[in-house]
């Protein structure tokens, strides 16, 4: 799913308009339709108190247009302005004027936090104050206002955004944004609902068609895109009856120091699981028999240390090489990986430690081959790129990175977000359960193990990132987030594979009566 700009989204509307040949004002008549058509869907008449909090604007005018409709309909509402401005958008005069053509009770309006409305707790608010077009900080009495939101603990409800939110900045003032139960966005998802500073602001979001122009929606390219189960599923590869091993490639892992073997085995098993022809573990010697006894599956070459990796050697030809699982920061360590970049041209996933050592050693980055996949937790992605005043500056710092080091970049996290050439893929699985020790090193296999198989580094990583999470929610319906192990992880990437592919439920019609 693309995630538009503001600038798009403006686009979109205007050539709407034009090419199905309506007003701006039918399509603010669409929109808010269609959030009426959500609410009623769910409420089905019930009278509860509505507030519905229009600013002047065209957010405000879709909140004028729903409380219509919703008055009309019968429902229990209270529609108020919000007067920060003396200046109107001309969407909104309309939907003014025709909702006092529809009711007596006319909007109140608010002009100062002195009058501000009881709102109790089993109430709904309907927040459509601000868009996405809020380039200003939030006047103070207005502030007040969104804090009488959320003191209220009545279930609010944002259109488009959350009022306060903007969707290319970050928030200077947390008070000074609307907490939001539920946002309607239309068109796309803000980029925003996706962000660790931004995301609180909605606890769950859902896109509203209102029947944007199909050929620019189609056309046009964004810098952001939302990737869920049918954004991976075109790029599965699916397998010829006669296939063997041989062509799924040879992944080698490359990592471990004592005490540390086990993010070796987890990233080596998560490879063979996600469908490598083969796995080779390169560890010192104290992991040999680890290894051996805990996966078999794998082969095994042993650096001549018995505590640490102090050369990388091997006469193998690997298709894929990760780096860095465990294998800890030795200085003899360091010197191996830098004389194996200075001759490696196979593809690389490097994790952990290796990308430790690429930050405190910069200049080895520039021998990196093109396209590696690097792995960042948030420390270590600070300590690549350095620290950060927000999650936008990080966004923009870690595009610059990779488009330096001509790397994909995978910023791990609830959402995780994979950086190539300046755009931007958001994961939508995974869970909290995935805060939990190795369950990196379960990633970094799961992506080496389908670069392994064909898949191009960047679709590795953009499919790897998303069954990673998917394993994970598959795993939490038994385990729970609490007590759910990396590998739990691994034990459901099948499940997670087997789960692109199915369908969903239907619901049973019951025959009819027979008379």
């Amino acid at each position: 799913m693309k995630i538009f700009s503001k600038e798009q989204i403006y686009e979109g509307d205007r050539l709407t308009a034009e090419r199905q040949n309506i007003s701006s004002t039918d399509l603010m008549e669409r929109a808010g339709t269609q959030i009426f058509n959500w609410m009623h869907a769910r409420m089905q008449g019930a009278q509860v108190p509505i507030h519905i909090f229009c600013g002047i604007g065209n957010n405000g005018g879709d909140g004028l247009v729903l409380a219509r409709h919703l008055i009309l309909d019968g429902y229990n509402v209270k529609t108020y302005i919000i007067n920060y401005s003396d200046k109107r958008s001309k969407d909104f005069l309309v939907n003014y004027e025709r909702i006092k053509n529809t009711t007596k009770d006319w909007p109140l309006l608010l002009t100062d936090a002195e009058s501000l409305p009881e709102i109790n707790p089993n109430d709904i608010v309907v927040d459509a104050v601000f868009g996405i077009g809020l380039n200003r900080p939030v006047v103070n009495w207005v502030k007040t206002l969104f804090m009488h939101f959320k003191a209220s603990k009545a279930f609010t409800l944002s259109i488009d955004i959350p009022s306060g939110l903007f969707v290319d900045k970050p928030v200077e003032d947390e008070d000074a944004v609307v907490y939001a139960g539920f946002t309607l966005s239309f068109a796309s998802p803000k980029l925003v609902f996706f962000l660790p500073e931004t995301a609180k602001y909605t606890v769950q979001w859902e896109i509203l068609d209102i029947g944007l122009d199909q050929e620019y929606t189609y056309t046009a390219q964004t810098e952001n895109e939302l990737i869920s189960k049918y954004e991976v599923l075109p790029n599965y590869r699916p397998r010829d009856k006669f296939s063997h091993k041989g062509l799924f490639g040879h992944s080698l892992i490359i990592g471990g120091s004592y005490g540390k073997i086990g993010a070796v085995t987890l990233a080596s098993k998560a490879a063979l699981t996600t469908g490598a022809g083969l796995v080779t573990a390169y560890v010192p010697k104290c992991g040999y028999q680890i290894l051996q006894t805990a996966f078999p599956e794998a082969m095994v070459i042993t650096d001549a240390s018995e505590e640490n990796i102090t050369a990388i050697d091997f006469d193998i030809e690997p298709t894929v090489i990760a780096f860095g699982v465990g294998v800890g920061k030795n200085t003899e360590t360091v010197k191996a990986f830098e004389a194996f970049l200075k001759t490696n041209k196979i593809p690389m996933v490097i994790d952990a430690d290796g990308l430790n050592i690429l930050s405190k050693n910069q200049n080895l980055l520039e021998l990196l081959p093109s396209d590696s996949v690097l792995t960042p937790h948030p420390k270590e992605l600070e300590r690549l790129i350095g620290t950060w005043a927000n999650d936008f500056e990080k966004l923009d710092k870690a595009k610059a990175f990779a488009e330096k080091y001509k790397v994909i970049l995978v910023i791990k996290g609830a959402n995780t977000i994979t950086i190539f050439n300046n755009k931007q893929f958001i994961n939508t699985t995974g869970n909290p359960g995935l805060a939990t020790a190795g369950s990196g090193d379960v990633l970094t296999g799961i992506i080496t193990g389908l670069i392994s198989q064909g898949y191009h580094p960047l679709s590795a990583a953009i499919f790897g990132v998303y069954l990673h999470g998917k394993s994970a929610d598959i795993a939490v319906e038994d385990s729970g987030y609490e007590s759910l192990l990396a590998s739990d992880v691994i034990k459901n990437i099948g499940k997670a594979i087997v789960d692109l592919f199915a369908q969903p439920e239907q619901v049973q019609q019951a025959p009819p009566e027979v008379k």
